[in-house]
């Protein structure tokens, strides 16, 4: 497995991180039928080499959470060998009222009443990266600043960073920590490309910030099944993984590792197998003619 800097930090984590927002289940998509399942999920992740776990405090209610802090129980000294991330900011429907609606808080106090929450459920004392889930848009970066200072301070957090922001947003907060924010977690893949072109791959590379890529398969679209209606795309994943003897996921997984912003995808399949498939990628060597090729075949177009 290789291994990257997160950023200007001294977090050094594999080229591939695991995602837990499946463990406790999620609708429309493959999840354990029983917390045991997602249990050896988490174990399998890292057997497989990945040290990298990226959880929120809204993936199952909380649940995923804790099913990662039972897995830390199940095989101590675990923890020390892994780089835990966690997320806040979003705040469900019905809480703490009946009339509260779905809605992002990016407040102090509750920045550091949901961080302290997190850890309880895992059983840790520190996260290891805190992002802000969504931008808030009620934000004022002082505050949020302030909430970081204090849980750097009180030995909660040690790394921080953003998720879903526009690059003017990152900036205004960016411009308001005493710290560098090391990461930025957004929807990048073959399918959603959107990052290539909007400044924020360009500002991870500019501010030397790691981009970590949350649906790089996207939600398992390019991963073909059989039977299923095949375009230019996944004809082209196929012919390349063909070619090399490894999935089609493997090489939708190595195209994004190849840009030169130094993306962490993060994957999230519950299945042994399909895990160890994914880390394959690592391996696959991917030059820039065939790059472009599968942008094009993801396009359906030629680039202006």
């Amino acid at each position: 497995m290789q291994h990257i800097l997160l950023g200007r930090s001294t977090c050094r984590v594999s080229r591939l991180g695991y995602g837990c927002w499946r463990l406790a289940g999620s609708e429309g998509v493959e999840t354990p039928t029983e917390p045991a399942e997602g249990i050896r999920a988490v174990l399998a992740a890292a057997d497989s080499g990945i040290t990298l776990f990226d959880l929120a405090d809204v993936y199952g209610g909380g649940r995923c959470e804790e099913l990662f802090g039972a897995a830390l129980r199940e095989r101590p000294g675990l923890r020390n060998e892994l780089v835990v991330a966690g997320k806040c900011g979003i705040r469900r429907a019905g809480v703490p009222s009946a009339i509260s609606p779905y809605r992002y808080d990016s407040s102090a106090a509750h920045i550091v009443v949901s961080v302290e929450a997190s850890l309880k459920r895992m059983g840790i004392e520190t996260l290891d990266v805190l992002m802000l889930h969504r931008p808030d848009f009620l934000m004022e970066p002082d505050e949020v600043a302030g909430a970081f200072v204090r849980l750097h301070d009180g030995g909660k957090v040690r790394e921080f960073g953003v998720s879903n922001f526009l690059p003017t947003q990152f900036s205004l907060l960016q411009q308001a920590c005493p710290m560098p924010l090391v990461v930025h977690q957004v929807e990048i893949s073959l399918a959603q490309s959107t990052a290539l072109e909007d400044g924020t791959l360009d500002q991870c590379l500019a501010s030397r910030m790691t981009p970590l890529a949350w649906s790089p398969l996207a939600r398992g679209a390019l991963v073909p099944t059989p039977g299923a209606p095949r375009g230019a795309l996944t004809d082209a994943l196929i012919e390349a993984a063909s070619a090399r003897g490894v999935t089609p996921a493997a090489i939708a997984l190595a195209w994004l590792l190849r840009h030169p912003a130094g993306i962490v995808p993060l994957i999230g399949s519950i299945r042994a197998s399909r895990i160890w498939e994914a880390v394959a990628a690592i391996e696959v060597p991917m030059d820039r003619e065939e790059w472009y090729r599968l942008l094009t075949a993801a396009r359906d177009r030629r680039l202006p």
